[in-house]
């Protein structure tokens, strides 16, 4: 028997969804550490396109996207398309480290041990997060959940002949 409780709360999921992270018209104004001690201002890469992914090694969507990460980083990047992945505050760092040499990423791979960089792109709530940024510190898209690659390539390639 299915009760009218499991329908409201079908529906309230896309409102939660989308109440739980605010949308941000442009990119916040950090500095991320990346594993190896690195600090990447964001606004140093003003003038190309950035892709911010938040993730967690324990977050099945995000291990299955890391392919086409790679694949848009190792396409992209000699035109100038720079990448930061984010790990989450609650994932162990030995882990992130761990999957980083594993899965090979080519790209920096940062920690938010504290939650700060999560909290300046509009509360991060769920991973994968994916931010596309503009040349000019806009961001262009958000997507919660796997993205698609082919619409990524195709926003990448239109910022890159900009």
């Amino acid at each position: 028997m299915k009760t009218p409780y499991r329908y409201f709360s079908l529906l309230l999921l896309p409102l939660i969804l989308i109440s739980c992270s605010k949308t941000i018209a442009s990119a916040p104004d950090v500095t991320f550490t990346t594993l190896t001690g690195q600090k990447i201002a964001l606004k140093e890469l003003r003038g190309k396109p950035v892709i911010v992914t938040f993730w967690a090694t324990d977050c099945p969507s995000c291990i299955k996207e890391i392919p086409d990460l790679i694949d848009l980083y190792t396409r992209y990047h000699a035109s100038g398309l720079e990448m930061i992945a984010v790990a989450m505050y609650y994932d162990p760092p030995n882990h992130v480290l761990d999957m980083t040499k594993a899965q090979q990423l080519p790209y920096p791979v940062a920690l938010d041990l504290s939650s700060e960089l999560a909290q300046a792109f509009g509360g991060i709530m769920f991973t994968p997060s994916t931010f596309l940024i503009a040349p000019d510190g806009s961001v262009l898209k958000k997507e919660i959940g796997l993205f698609d690659p082919a619409t990524m390539k195709t926003n990448i390639e239109s910022l890159l002949k900009g």
